[in-house]
């Protein structure tokens, strides 16, 4: 049932992007509420897995694959109808590939879900940490919600852009900014503790001389 959830976030991103390039219409506004949606129930599949007793390494790294899914295809979609630079969804590409590598090779090789992987009191805060997984989905959700009104906004509704319009694009793009920089925050201990962990590794194989 958890993957089931995880599946409607795909399919209602489908619908995202297929608005996004359509010729200006207020259907564009639905993306606004599609996105908070989409990111609403990511929290959802997590609780239905605990509640149905279905917690599995196989839904973990499902429910991380979904993610970088919704987040990558929209910083993309982003990118190429010029709501951002492009060095942006590079910057969650690098580093998703990069981290979900180590991750996901670690958690198959450890059996473990990929959030438990972290040793250190602060890697475990900010990678693994309720509030800050949290605060990062709140942060990516604005950020995109408030890109989907960049077009359909000022298009259907211009006297009231007129009056919002800066304050809005302005608070929408501190989310997306926000966002990058969280993005690598909490990516810094995972390949720091794996390069350490790997240090450790080489440090106890037989033969090697202290």
């Amino acid at each position: 049932m958890a993957n089931l959830v995880t599946l409607s976030r795909l399919l209602l991103l489908l619908v995202v992007v297929a608005l996004s390039y359509v010729p200006p219409t207020p259907w564009q506004f639905a993306n606004f509420f599609l996105i908070i949606l989409i990111f609403a129930s990511d929290g959802f599949d997590g609780y239905v897995a605990r509640k149905r007793n279905e917690s599995s390494l196989f839904g973990a790294l499902f429910d991380i694959a979904g993610d970088r899914i919704v987040e990558l295809t929209l910083w993309v979609v982003a990118a190429d109808t010029d709501l951002v630079r492009a060095w942006v969804p590079l910057v969650f590409i690098w580093r998703g590939v990069i981290v979900d590598a180590i991750r996901s090779s670690n958690a198959v090789a450890r059996g473990v879900a990929p959030f438990a992987l972290m040793r250190s009191q602060f890697g475990k805060f900010v990678v693994a940490g309720k509030f800050v997984r949290v605060l990062y989905a709140v942060v990516k959700a604005s950020a995109f919600a408030g890109l989907a009104l960049q077009g359909p906004f000022p298009h259907f509704l211009p006297k009231l852009w007129g009056y919002v319009g800066f304050a809005l694009t302005a608070l929408t793009y501190t989310f997306v900014y926000l966002a990058v920089l969280l993005c690598l925050a909490r990516g810094v201990p995972v390949v720091a503790e794996f390069v350490y962990s790997q240090k450790d590794d080489i440090l106890r194989r037989p033969g090697r001389k202290q």
